[in-house]
């Protein structure tokens, strides 16, 4: 993908469908269409699979009132004829088909796998309608299929290096974890705050029967001999939390703080050999700086 796609990627999903444009590449139809449901298929690229019947329910009744306000974005599916596949907005499809549509506004465009995904994901994430580990996975994903590093991604969707970082180690918690996670019974900063510690699902089941928020489960976690804040550390633990981001965001990865008097160490963890090498290009880059 060019690199002016990327800029607009990065100003929101309006700036790519803006007609004013006047990038070749992207001068395509914007004018919507209107296309029977049954035309229409789930994206492959999809990076929300979770979709809450309660909240199908109460958007397929404002839609029996109000109509659909903003079009479904679609491209055209050449292996099936006829066919078109939903790259932003499946659930405002599922709530029309819901409400007894035969017929919904689209915009057609012609977007590769990879810019469909960087979409799907842009949108959801503007609407907020992605849960955490969908957003994680999603990030998981142009990483692995389309080679994109943390810092690409933070340039591309608009959010930090940190962000992404840490949105991403929510993959390594136990899968019960990550299904409270996805359920929305526990919130992003719950799962950042579970990833090192001890024993995070019992834990995680703690937090549920006491309703705890996250400074309270970030007292409460036994973090592993690696993290662990050494007697006679001359900073409190609100201080190193502070001092932690404060370097992850400098880096534009994340870190961990071991202090000891007036010295101490920083340590950089990884879960596999992608983010390890990611991690070396960054200091690559710093370095030709």
């Amino acid at each position: 993908m060019s690199e002016f796609k990327r800029q607009v990627l990065g100003r929101g999903l309006s700036a790519l469908l803006d007609p004013t444009s006047s990038n070749e590449d992207i001068q395509e139809d914007i004018t919507p269409h209107f296309l029977s449901v049954d035309t229409l298929i789930p994206g492959k690229n999809q990076p929300r699979y979770s979709f809450p019947e309660e909240d199908l329910e109460s958007l397929s009744l404002s839609i029996q009132e109000k109509g659909i306000l903003q079009p479904i974005l679609v491209r055209r599916l050449l292996s099936q004829n006829g066919k078109y596949e939903i790259v932003a907005g499946e659930r405002r499809w599922r709530a029309a088909k819901k409400a007894g549509l035969s017929e919904i506004p689209v915009i057609l465009k012609d977007f590769t796998d990879r810019e469909a995904l960087e979409v799907g994901i842009l949108e959801n994430i503007q609407r907020q309608d992605l849960n955490p580990i969908e957003e994680a996975e999603g990030y998981r994903r142009l990483a692995e299929e389309f080679n994109h590093t943390q810092e690409s991604l933070s340039r591309t969707l608009g959010k930090s290096r940190s962000h992404i970082a840490n949105t991403l180690r929510l993959l390594t918690l136990p899968k019960k974890i990550r299904d409270y996670l996805t359920e929305g019974k526990l919130s992003s900063g719950h799962g950042r705050a579970l990833v090192n510690a001890d024993d995070p699902e019992k834990l995680a089941d703690l937090i549920l029967e006491q309703g705890l928020s996250v400074r309270q489960t970030e007292g409460l976690r036994k973090p592993s001999k690696g993290r662990q804040v050494l007697s006679g550390s001359r900073v409190s633990d609100p201080e190193k939390e502070v001092l932690c981001q404060h370097i992850s965001d400098l880096l534009g990865i994340s870190i961990d703080l071991i202090l000891k008097g007036e010295g101490g160490k920083i340590i950089i963890p990884f879960n596999d050999p992608i983010e390890l090498d990611q991690i070396l290009q960054k200091f690559n880059q710093i370095k030709g700086n």
